[in-house]
């Protein structure tokens, strides 16, 4: 996809995260990343994108799941991954360290019983909230993909990724996020290992009927899914169900839109998170 596509998209995320004004603790407004349903609203999982709310201090946050994939290409197959874990620290001044462990990743092919199982890259971050108001909430991320893992699921070079975040409550049950990311990295080795640059839109909306209930959908893409590729774009839809205030469980659903995002026709996954 062309970058000038882009363009507004970065203007308007651009023009409101500037917009956002920091609010101090004793200010009237309830911290949004707060309250019976905060887990809800920290988790990065399962969405693409990231909460805008960063960990509070001498917290932490971990996540888990499995995602099945139905793949693209000639004789199809499928991929299984697991655990993807993620644990995020809550760091002084609305800040959060975020560390991704490698996933181990399984895929098969039926046609010629092609059997591929390795493990992804390690990836570490820092997440910084810029502040909220009754409506809107911003925060920028940076995240560091290691040069590791296996040939197959693996990075061969350092990835490098940024991102603005913008989360907007029009009503006290309902949010859309806005993520625009943009980042550099490497295919594995066995596919290459060639370096390519993204601008990474997403744009997830969330319905909150319950305290302990969120149903939500995304569509998120890439103006590039590798070396000389184009774009493209999924999407997902799914669930999350809040056991106890510190106990989550999701189901999701996701599904190519267009392009080789991803590698998949369509998938499915279920995972929880905890909060300590």
């Amino acid at each position: 996809m062309n970058k000038i596509k882009f363009l507004p998209i970065t203007a308007l995320l651009a023009a409101l995260i500037m917009g956002i004004q920091a609010v101090h603790a004793d200010d009237a407004i309830q911290n949004p990343c707060t309250g019976p349903s905060a887990l809800l609203a920290l988790l990065d999982r399962p969405t693409v994108s990231d909460s805008a709310c960063v960990v509070q201090y001498g917290q932490a946050v971990l996540e888990a799941g499995y995602q099945h994939a139905n793949l693209t290409g000639t004789g199809g197959g499928t991929a299984n991954n697991f655990p993807e874990a993620e644990l995020r620290f809550g760091l002084p001044g609305n800040n959060e360290f975020v560390l991704l462990p490698p996933n181990d990743n399984v895929q098969r092919t039926p046609s010629d019983s092609t059997y591929f199982q390795g493990f992804s890259a390690t990836t570490v971050g820092i997440k910084h909230e810029l502040g909220y108001t009754k409506h809107w909430l911003g925060a920028v991320e940076s995240l560091f993909t290691l040069p590791s893992g296996s040939p197959a699921f693996g990075n061969r070079g350092l990835g490098v990724a940024f991102n603005g975040i913008v989360a907007y409550a029009p009503s006290d049950d309902t949010g859309i996020s806005l993520q625009l990311g943009v980042t550099s990295q490497t295919n594995p080795a066995l596919a290459g290992g060639g370096r390519f640059t993204s601008i990474n839109p997403d744009i997830t909306f969330t319905w909150l009927p319950l305290w302990n209930l969120q149903f939500y959908g995304e569509v998120y893409g890439q103006s590039r899914t590798g070396p000389g590729l184009g774009s493209g774009f999924d999407a997902d839809g799914g669930v999350q169900y809040l056991l106890t205030p510190y106990c989550e469980v999701d189901l999701e659903e996701g599904v190519r839109l267009s392009g080789n995002l991803g590698g998949f026709t369509h998938y499915f996954g279920a995972g929880m998170g905890f909060l300590f």
